[in-house]
């Protein structure tokens, strides 16, 4: 695979990201959890090690919930949430598509919807 590397950023400015999407946005979805519900992102997948803050860590904010393992961050200046490690596998990081340079989430076709409500590390 070749490295495709895509720029992401909250609505300020203030938290940048680099991506390694080489096959391009997989994985979309929106999710029905709780917080998910609240946010209405549509998210996207990858490998933890292929997302990478490059300014605003110091930015971030943290927000868990009910088990607290999933980590949920946001920056702290605007609001915007920019990504999550989940709480199924711990080796993939989701992030807000919308933070993408030159993407409108509103475009994107068949977007999933991932049933949180009922999340598999629940039962």
């Amino acid at each position: 695979m070749v490295s495709q590397i895509r720029k992401a950023a909250c609505h300020c400015g203030a938290v940048e990201l680099e991506l390694d999407l080489p096959n391009g946005i997989e994985g979309q979805r929106h999710c029905n959890c709780s917080l998910c519900r609240r946010k209405g992102a549509v998210m996207a997948y990858l490998p933890s090690d292929k997302l990478r803050i490059v300014k605003g860590e110091d930015t971030l904010r943290l927000y868990q919930f009910n088990t607290n393992t999933a980590k949920h961050y946001f920056c702290g200046t605007c609001g915007i949430y920019t990504h999550h490690h989940t709480r199924i596998d711990p080796g993939l990081v989701g992030y807000n598509v919308g933070c993408l340079e030159g993407v409108d989430p509103f475009t994107i076709d068949s977007v999933e919807i991932s049933d949180g409500v009922n999340h598999p590390c629940d039962e």
